[in-house]
């Protein structure tokens, strides 16, 4: 083929690309004005002289404009070879490319030519006498998604790059401006803004590079790739360059995967991430699950702004005798983390006003004599006005919240259902058992029952709550109590609230191991209760447990108050 014939099909090609330019006026204009100076002669050979000095070669100008539209589509030979066929070109494809056409990420892509002219108008003089080699890698991809994803973590035509991560971490990621800036304002800012920055290394040591390549895997394929390990470092990523829609991800990620187990851990990184809804899920789970939560090895991990939020709240559903034993982990915790010995003075250093949030007026005087009393953290004075609190009618001022926790926006409440009180009710190893049912929800606190009939003793109650159609315990306790004779009625505690269900049946059952006792008669099986403060009422409904019963039914035995809040 000729030089002639080669120059047509070559500007044929380039009417098909309409923007392609093979040559700038000015070169032309300049290649023409110097072939015109130097003569036939001198434009054949290709040898041009230069007034007062040596000779120059100049390419013919269909050479120059040749080698042009080569490199603008992709061909690198030499200059005096024809274009290649198709079946020439597929062959050096298939050579050099890669399984699939994608050279490998972060390396230099040393078969990839932008195509644009040299200064001088010549070709490269180390790929002169080399065989045609083609890299095509636009041409495999269909779609323009498949070429912005081939260009994810490549140098290919990548004008930035990030120094991301510290030490061993440290690492080098090649990026594209238009492809950040268009995803991210914080990233358009950076490259466009009015302070734009002019270096094209940018050094990131405050974020991982797993985090940082995820947040530009979405921005560049929109995929999303995160799991526990990462979604963390990949939401606090996705904040600091304003990635809004990874940052939901990451956020409905963290909700999905929310448990009891890391629901005080995620709720500190939410607070530190400024995710409000993400807290308030946290929060939720806190609530339903207090005593799991607080059991969690995450809970002594949290900071002090976190551990007064959720003592503040009243709605946790846990005895405040296992809040503050919560509460005292936490500050043990904390001693050995600020490197103070663990001592009483210390541990009430480090929780400050935290301890005034604890609520030891909900718990019961045994409770407080067996745990806060002998803690060392409450003074002498708080002591003392607390155990008048338990023992005085009316109830004195103290310094700590009297308001019960769990939702609970009425006082205590007694339900009794017995009408009558009698002697001796005897115990030889079986529970004492009745079933009962309301029309609303509230939470059980424990049971009242009956002590001894003749003088000071001594009883050991397991008292359960019971979901009578699954046989499931809910809420248990195993715990002892003193009596002086008398008639009233002693409390029995569950260790954590239970929460009642409308219009389900529970079986509430005692089984105590002591002498006689008294116990009620004229039993009523329906009871309704007033709230107080305008709370409404609470419609009881009891019956008897058929069975293995020690005899308590409707009509008279044990168990005769239900203590709950509405």
């Amino acid at each position: 083929m000729s030089a002639e014939t080669a120059l047509n099909d070559v500007s044929n090609v380039a009417s098909r690309l309409q923007s392609l330019r093979l040559a700038t006026p000015a070169e032309d204009e300049r290649d023409t004005t110097e072939n015109t100076v130097a003569g036939g002669s001198a434009a054949a050979s290709g040898v041009v002289a230069d007034a007062g000095g040596p000779s120059t070669v100049r390419e013919p100008l269909r050479n120059i404009t040749l080698s042009r539209a080569r490199r603008a589509l992709n061909f690198v030979g030499d200059e005096d070879q024809p274009l290649m066929s198709s079946s020439s070109t597929a062959r050096c494809e298939a050579s050099f490319s890669n399984s699939d056409n994608r050279p490998p990420i972060n390396a230099a892509n040393t078969s990839y030519l932008d195509g644009r002219a040299q200064n001088n108008g010549t070709e490269n003089s180390t790929t002169q006498n080399q065989p045609a080699v083609m890299y095509n890698w636009q041409g495999t991809k269909a779609t323009m998604r498949e070429r912005i994803v081939f260009l994810f973590n490549n140098e290919i035509l990548s004008d930035v790059t990030f120094l991301v991560g510290r030490g061993a971490q440290h690492q080098r990621i090649p990026a594209h401006k238009l492809v950040l800036s268009s995803g991210s304002a914080v990233f358009d800012a950076m490259f466009n803004g009015t302070l734009a920055t002019a270096s094209s290394e940018i050094e990131v040591p405050d974020v991982e590079p797993a985090a940082f390549l995820a947040v530009l895997l979405f921005l560049y394929t929109d995929e999303i790739q995160i799991d526990p390990e990462t979604v963390m470092t990949t939401l606090y990523t996705a904040k600091k360059y304003a990635v809004a829609a990874l940052e939901k991800h990451c956020v409905d990620f963290l909700k999905n995967n929310l448990t009891s187990d890391n629901a005080f851990l995620l709720l500190t990184q939410a607070r530190l991430f400024d995710e409000p809804q993400l807290a308030s899920v946290c929060l939720d789970t806190i609530d339903r699950f207090t005593t799991e939560a607080f059991n969690a090895d995450g809970f002594t991990d949290i900071d002090i702004d976190t551990l007064m939020i959720v003592l503040e709240r009243d709605t946790l559903r846990v005895r405040e005798s296992k809040l503050f034993q919560a509460v005292l982990r936490w500050s043990e915790a904390e001693c050995v983390r600020q490197q103070l010995p663990v001592t009483p003075e210390n541990q009430r250093l480090v929780l400050g006003d935290a301890l005034s949030l604890v609520r030891f007026p909900l718990m019961s005087k045994e409770e407080f004599t067996a745990g806060p009393a002998q803690s060392g953290l409450l003074n002498y004075s708080e002591v003392l006005s607390l155990f008048s609190y338990f023992i005085l009618n009316p109830k004195p001022a103290v310094g700590f919240q009297t308001m019960p926790r769990c939702c609970m926006t009425d006082k205590e409440q007694t339900v009794c259902r017995f009408q009558h009180t009698k002697s001796k009710w005897g115990y030889f190893g079986t529970s004492d058992r009745i079933r009962f049912s309301v029309d609303r929800r509230i939470f059980l606190l424990g049971y009242g029952v009956y002590g001894s009939t003749q003088e000071p003793a001594i009883y050991e109650v397991t008292v359960e709550l019971i979901h009578t159609a699954s046989g499931k315990v809910i809420a248990t306790n195993a715990t002892s109590f003193s009596c002086d004779g008398s008639k009233y009625t002693y409390r029995l505690m569950f260790k954590e609230l239970a929460e009642i269900l409308p219009n389900t049946i529970y079986t509430a059952s005692a089984t105590f191991k002591g002498p006689y006792s008294y116990y009620g008669t004229k039993g009523m099986k329906t009871v309704m209760v007033d709230c107080d403060s305008g709370n409404g009422k609470v419609k009881f409904k009891f019956s008897s447990e058929l069975g293995d019963n020690n005899g308590t039914s409707t009509e008279e035995g044990q168990i005769p108050e239900l203590i709950f809040y509405t």
